[in-house]
């Protein structure tokens, strides 16, 4: 039966109980030998090709390419692989984590588990994987241990909000991360308990990183979490402990962070000996967009295809999406933030920007990685004369289902109302993506692999391509050698195309001192 442990805060002098802690219940459900069922397996196979894929097409972006210069600084045996790197190149785990963590987020392209708090499970695998490899673990030991990480970050993100107190959400992602590390390496309760309080200690950050004009940290937060867990997981092995109780305590996160100190949270988790399954209620994206746009561009591309005539600004009075609170207030209008209808805006900012996805959905039929956020895309006079025309709206249907626990009804989609200029007014709604588990096509392996091999396209060789997948469709087989070669080799040449930025790591391979000239 499911576990609900009831999470309130404790002054210092009523002396909580380790083992009544949250962060120790995390690490019992870590260390509790539960193997993965099959359908679990398969969708930890899906999504270790789903990164992979979406890292491709990374693997030349200035943010995957500076993590991946800071990693190569950090060469180290055994270590661990860095996309686009050769196999026998290796690094500093946390290092290759990092770079690995970055390539994966840069696109906003992988999986997504949205509750009470919003997440991308997916971020668990680069610190899991890469201390696998760098350990020597086996490809069954590998698929425990993601599974750990996206539990326990589902079960977190069920319950407790931090977006509402504007903390990000990669404060689940710490905790989560290194409890799966510490499933991968047989850690002990104790051990994991430690590694956990610090991942959370040091992962709490403002949402400031997804707000206003949208940097290239978007990429690096998760990555960060990541690298900081095998960190965490290091010194708890060291037998260097945490702050504690992390959640619980007067000071702790739930007082100060959170809800305050008279909040209480029930997070249910799985109880001893059940299976894992948290990964099986996580979706991916079949576009490159924040997840709450994914509906939202199913929609506008079937609308444009069914009402081209809908695609010239000169026929539109104006475009009103009614959805969720968070779709309205974080990619929507009423986030009040103007650089999501500026031409010039980042990607990042793009890819948080409702009102835009919705236009080039529209007017292309289609949505694309690359193409649909280039500059001459987004500056189009036809295209910026309909977006500034679309605003969102708060509806309280689309929230409440959109907070609903009932799959059935869960939704993150909205309703499109549209006035053209002679008045007529085209409503359509949708409630799920297409590739949602519940939608008109929900994604299976072949669509896995399909994208894969799209964003592999002029990144890797054929026959990398398939060295990669045959691996990976044999994931829980793997023995520790195999296990260090499951990475993406870039094409000769590409990396190098891109350049690598010095920075201060640098500084002692380039014949300078730090006062250097």
């Amino acid at each position: 039966m499911p576990y609900t442990h009831h999470l309130r805060v404790y002054k210092s002098a009523e002396n909580l109980d380790r083992k009544d802690q949250l962060a120790w219940k995390l690490a019992e459900l870590a260390t509790d030998p539960v193997e993965p069922t099959a359908e679990v397996t398969d969708m930890v196979i899906n999504r270790v090709i789903d990164n992979a894929g979406v890292a491709a097409a990374s693997l030349t972006r200035a943010p995957a390419v500076a993590a991946r210069a800071q990693a190569l600084a950090h060469p180290y045996v055994p270590g661990a692989t860095v996309f686009g790197l050769p196999v026998d190149s290796t690094h500093s785990p946390e290092w290759a984590a990092w770079a690995n963590g970055v390539a994966v987020r840069e696109l906003d392209f992988h999986d997504t588990f949205l509750a009470a708090e919003y997440s991308h499970p997916g971020d668990n695998i680069p610190p899991v994987l890469a201390v696998a490899q760098h350990a020597g673990s086996t490809g069954a030991a590998l698929v425990r241990g993601i599974v750990t990480g996206y539990e326990i970050q589902v079960d977190l993100v069920r319950t407790i909000s931090l977006h509402q107190h504007k903390i990000d959400h990669v404060a689940h992602l710490g905790p989560s991360a290194a409890a799966g590390i510490g499933t991968l390496l047989g850690l002990d309760t104790e051990t994991v308990f430690q590694a956990i309080g610090q991942a959370l200690h040091t992962t709490t950050a403002t949402r400031q990183s997804r707000k206003g004009q949208i940097s290239t940290w978007k990429a690096h937060a998760p990555a960060f979490a990541g690298k900081v867990a095998v960190e965490a997981v290091d010194r708890a092995m060291r037998g260097q402990t945490s702050p504690e109780p992390i959640y619980e305590g007067e000071d702790g996160v739930v007082a100060w962070l959170l809800d305050g100190p008279d909040a209480a949270y029930d997070v249910v988790l799985p109880g001893p000996g059940e299976p894992r399954t948290g990964i099986l209620d996580t979706y991916t994206k079949e576009h490159s967009a924040e997840y709450q746009a994914q509906a939202i561009i199913d929609l506008a591309r079937a609308l444009g295809t069914e009402r081209p005539d809908l695609r010239h600004p000169s026929n539109v009075a104006s475009v009103v999406l009614h959805t969720s609170h968070h779709t309205h207030h974080v990619i929507g209008s009423g986030a009040n933030d103007p650089q999501k209808y500026d031409p010039t805006a980042s990607r990042e900012t793009l890819d948080h920007s409702v009102p835009y996805i919705f236009t080039v959905a529209l007017q292309d039929g289609g949505w694309h990685h690359a193409a649909s956020y280039a500059p001459k895309r987004a500056q189009r006079a036809d295209t910026v004369e309909l977006w500034r025309k679309v605003t969102t709206a708060e509806d309280p249907e689309w929230t409440r289902r959109y907070h609903s626990t009932d799959p059935a009804e869960k939704a993150f989609g909205g309703r499109v109302e549209i006035t053209t200029t002679s008045g007529e007014v085209v409503t359509r709604e949708i409630a799920v993506a297409d590739a949602h588990p519940l939608g008109a096509r929900p994604f299976a392996r072949a669509d896995y692999v399909r994208k894969f091999r799209t964003l592999a396209v002029g990144v890797l060789e054929e026959a990398e391509i398939e060295r990669f997948l045959g691996l990976a469709e044999r994931l829980p087989e793997l023995t520790p050698a195999e296990v260090r070669a499951l990475t993406i080799v870039a094409r000769p040449g590409l990396l190098a195309s891109a350049g690598s930025p010095r920075g201060l790591f640098d500084l002692a391979t380039s014949g300078r001192g730090p006062g250097g000239a």
